[in-house]
């Protein structure tokens, strides 16, 4: 059996990763780093609510930012983040093919 703690820090990440809103963001990183301005135009959200969120994948250590003159680009934080996001992506398309 995994240590409690391991238990807890998984529990955690798949809360994380268990907003649609979250999902569009990474899905976005994904793609390409972008500031908050871009995230905002590409899911047509305001600035506060992608900040927030933003900020809760970023405490998750599931994106990094990295400023550029005035502007603060968000990225995913690894390669495994990006591999988390991919493995997913593949197992629900496998899902929706196999349910029909």
């Amino acid at each position: 059996m995994l240590e409690a703690e391991t238990i807890d820090s998984l529990s955690k990440l798949f809360k994380v990763l268990g907003d649609p809103t979250r999902i569009k963001i990474l899905w976005a990183l994904n793609v390409h780093d972008l500031c908050v301005l871009d995230i905002c135009e590409v899911l047509g959200m305001t600035k506060s609510a992608v900040s927030h969120q933003l900020g809760t994948l970023k405490e998750a250590k599931l994106v990094k930012a990295r400023r550029e003159g005035k502007e603060v680009y968000y990225s995913l934080d690894d390669e495994h983040v990006k591999e988390i996001f991919e493995t997913g992506i593949v197992h629900v398309s496998h899902r929706c093919k196999a349910d029909f």
